[in-house]
């Protein structure tokens, strides 16, 4: 179907009609010019991302459904990050005329699977014209009390600092993403060499990606996961991070962050990265430093957090929490130990949109 057909309204009214607000602080979601929101004993969190076709993804490899899911993940895994609970989200997309309803109602599907899994509601947003591609702006609004709200700059000398999950995995699922991309694009030339009629959007006959063995790299990459379960953990062993934040830009990145806003140093160990298999595999395939993947290559989603000493032997029991090393002095800098005990400066070498 044609956007033309319905038009804004109708669009946003095709969409959103059968969402119904699941939280209390959801007084009035879509349908007015404003959602109302109470949040009378809490503090309010609020992000917003934006996703640029072109840049942040690539509908060639990734589907409007993963797309809508992503984009949810993206901003939730922030109000994560602040050890907040999400509650409403705010949706707006800028679209060209090569788009149809059904691309919008697969986008919406994955967003809406992301936001139920969260309790999270949809009460907003807008709908406008793009000329040059597919533009996403996600805000999401959560709450906190105050004495649990976690920045980056609580980080103290001793803090044990700690990750979640795997890293490098999003980056070596992007690389095979691109591999297999430019394979088809060329298959695809060669064709078209041969067959000079045949329409420039028909598909290269007998193409098949070589994704054998890799989907844990995929899924990493097209549908990412905020770590909530890993803030319900921390708050059932009773563990208040003296900082926190979310590994989108890469591990070194992140603790750059940190180290810089909370006047510290930090040594973490090679040994204690986290890494999966598939990550160490592919990047073997790759030839490049499995290292050097997991600290730059970013869009793991994971956590990244310090905690007091104290809290060693919680931590040692916590599932899918790794202690990857300590916060030091901000004199003695931001160091990466090797397996072998040289020590390397940490250098911010992850992704930066500008």
């Amino acid at each position: 179907m044609d956007i033309a057909k319905l038009g804004e309204f109708g669009l946003i009214n095709h969409l959103t009609k059968d969402i119904k607000p699941q939280n209390k602080s959801t007084k009035y979601g879509v349908g007015d010019d404003c959602a109302v929101l109470s949040y009378p004993e809490s503090e309010v969190l609020v992000t917003t991302d934006m996703l640029m076709e072109g840049i942040h993804f690539d509908l060639t490899y990734i589907s409007m459904r993963h797309l809508g899911y992503k984009s949810a993940m993206v901003n939730l895994s922030d109000i994560f990050a602040m050890n907040g609970t999400p509650r409403q989200m705010v949706v707006s997309v800028a679209l060209s005329k090569r788009f149809t309803v059904e691309d919008l109602e697969e986008f919406y599907a994955g967003l809406r699977e992301a936001c139920e899994k969260w309790n999270v509601d949809v009460v907003g947003g807008d709908t406008t014209t793009s000329l040059t591609g597919l533009a996403i702006s996600i805000t999401c609004i959560g709450e906190a009390r105050n004495e649990d709200i976690v920045y980056r700059n609580g980080a103290h000398d001793t803090d044990l600092i700690c990750v979640s999950g795997d890293l490098g995995a999003a980056y070596m699922g992007l690389q095979l993403l691109e591999r297999e991309k430019a394979v088809y694009y060329q298959m695809l030339n060669e064709y078209q060499k041969k067959h000079p009629s045949a329409s420039a959007q028909q598909p290269a006959p007998d193409f098949q990606p070589d994704f054998a063995g890799k989907e844990y790299l995929l899924q990493r990459q097209l549908q990412p996961e905020a770590r909530g379960d890993i803030i319900g953990q921390l708050k059932q062993a009773g563990i208040r991070p003296t900082s926190m934040m979310d590994i989108s830009d890469g591990l070194s990145s992140e603790l750059l962050h940190i180290c810089k806003q909370s006047n510290c140093g930090c040594r973490i160990y090679e040994k204690n990265i986290p890494i999966d298999y598939q990550t160490a595999v592919m990047a073997e395939e790759f030839n490049m430093n499995v290292t050097t993947c997991a600290l730059n290559g970013g869009e793991d989603y994971e956590l990244l957090f310090t905690v007091p000493i104290g809290d060693h032997e919680k931590i040692e029991q916590m599932e899918g929490v790794h202690l990857i090393g300590h916060v030091t002095r901000a004199e003695l800098g931001a160091m990466l130990i090797a397996r072998d005990g040289q020590e390397f400066v940490i250098k911010a070498q992850g992704w930066n949109p500008l």
